[in-house]
């Protein structure tokens, strides 16, 4: 983690919250959890306490240190919306997303209830900073919800990661939706990832003018099957985004 990443929809990723608990099946392999619990007990290590829920307000200030403009992933290691992070210490990772206005955040949860009653807490009825992306993470159709809640909220980028797809979304209403990623399982016991449901998504993308991102096919490695879809790799972006610079 830090000012690099290997996820192919961002430059670095920024974890002022490490730790989090499973709320869905797209939970169960988690790749975060994973990979802290190798390091419980071991002293002084960052991950000594593994996947617990931890606050690290020394890390709060690092993107404003950060002086070339990036994509920053907010928390790939948690949830920011976790029930356990006091509104408070949310507060002062918005404050720090407002300062650093020359990177794009990249804020993406599975709490979209919380998510939306602290944005608009916040805000109120007043549009997010526009450096500021707000998306929500789903698995299957029966959490489409989580989208209908992410339209709530006033993102100028609005995003969905589709991953782990574990079976076919069926129609989606994209409406207000700005980005669309999707990506297949990866590390031991990945659940297999079909064609087809990736190319519904795709389709429909397409249909509604939506960008669309395809991260990887999974497997014991996040590479393992590479990126391509029918015979290409897609690496749409937001509307008007281009790289180190706010759309």
């Amino acid at each position: 983690m830090g000012d690099k990443s290997a996820i192919e929809w961002t430059d670095a990723t920024w974890n002022p919250v490490t730790g989090c608990t499973k709320i869905s099946a797209g939970c169960d392999n988690c790749y975060a959890a994973r990979f802290a619990e190798r390091w419980r007990g071991t002293p002084g290590h960052p991950f000594e306490a593994g996947f617990d829920l931890t606050l690290r307000p020394d890390r709060l200030e690092q993107p404003l240190r950060w002086k070339k403009p990036r994509r920053i992933f907010v928390n790939s290691m948690s949830d920011l919306f976790h029930k356990d992070v006091p509104a408070s210490f949310v507060d002062q990772v918005f404050d720090v997303m407002d300062r650093a206005d020359w990177h794009n955040f990249q804020v993406l949860t599975k709490r979209a209830s919380r998510m939306n009653d602290y944005v608009w807490h916040r805000y109120g009825y007043d549009e997010l900073p526009k450096n500021v992306w707000m998306g929500v993470s789903l698995e299957s159709a029966k959490l489409e919800r989580r989208v209908h809640v992410l339209r709530m909220i006033p993102s100028t980028v609005r995003f969905l990661s589709v991953e782990p797809l574990l079976g076919p979304l069926g129609a989606l209403d994209l409406s207000g939706i700005d980005w669309v990623i999707v990506g297949g399982e990866s590390g031991p016991g990945a659940r297999p990832m079909h064609p087809d449901w990736v190319r519904e998504i795709r389709d429909q993308c397409i249909a509604q003018n939506v960008p669309f991102f395809f991260k990887q096919w999974g497997g014991i490695r996040p590479k393992t099957n590479g990126r391509e879809l029918d015979g290409r790799e897609w690496n749409e972006m937001p509307v008007g985004y281009r790289k180190g610079a706010v759309p």
